[in-house]
């Protein structure tokens, strides 16, 4: 995944494979900047913030420039590179790796569908549950309601190669509430902004 993912930052066209033959364009390079909807989850977070698949590190450097603590983490090279020259803190790490400050966080942020790390959204959010601090929330970016969760194989391709096949999952509004409950969150807000829809869990 990781060399397909990074051409796609370098603006190259790649495209997501699912296992039922259908295809959509990755479009990476739209991470680079600002998006729509990012002021609604910046506006969150006042504390230590863990930013949990941040690619080139679009959130993690606007927080960090706003004085907000900011650890970016992500498993492709480049996007770590890419957060460090923007003047952001990132390491080369999964999310299910020992990580710098568990217990103490006091928002973590899976945006842009990385509630679907792994494709196990209960493994990822009772990680996390692990590593915010009492009192502190997981701010998820979640599909439409009305819109269906799922578990996808998937896999990346460019110019007629592809990579190895991976699970990935999609949550829905309607059912990020239930999901948090089996994970051990207490609470959850819904909201929509730009088009896109968020939850925070706490």
């Amino acid at each position: 995944m990781g060399a397909f993912y990074e051409h796609g930052l370098l603006g190259g066209h790649v495209e997501v494979e699912y296992a039922d033959g259908s295809v959509r364009p990755l479009a990476a390079e739209r991470w680079l900047g600002p998006i729509e909807g990012d002021e609604d989850v910046l506006a969150r977070c006042g504390g230590p913030t863990l930013d949990v698949g941040s690619g080139p590190g679009r959130l993690t450097v606007t927080l960090t420039r706003r004085g907000v603590f900011a650890l970016g983490i992500d498993v492709t090279p480049l996007a770590v590179e890419l957060t460090r020259r923007a003047g952001g803190l990132a390491l080369l790490r999964c999310v299910f790796d020992p990580l710098p400050g568990t217990g103490l966080w006091a928002e973590a942020l899976l945006t842009d569908g990385n509630i679907g790390i792994g494709g196990d959204p209960v493994a990822l959010l009772r990680r996390l549950r692990q590593l915010v601090r009492p009192g502190g929330s997981v701010i998820a970016e979640v599909c439409p309601p009305g819109s269906k969760s799922t578990v996808d194989r998937v896999r990346l391709r460019h110019d007629g190669r592809t990579g190895d096949w991976f699970a990935w999952a999609t949550v829905s509004a309607d059912d990020i509430g239930s999901l948090a409950a089996r994970c051990g969150f207490d609470a959850v807000e819904r909201w929509t902004a730009a088009g896109r829809w968020f939850a925070a869990l706490s």
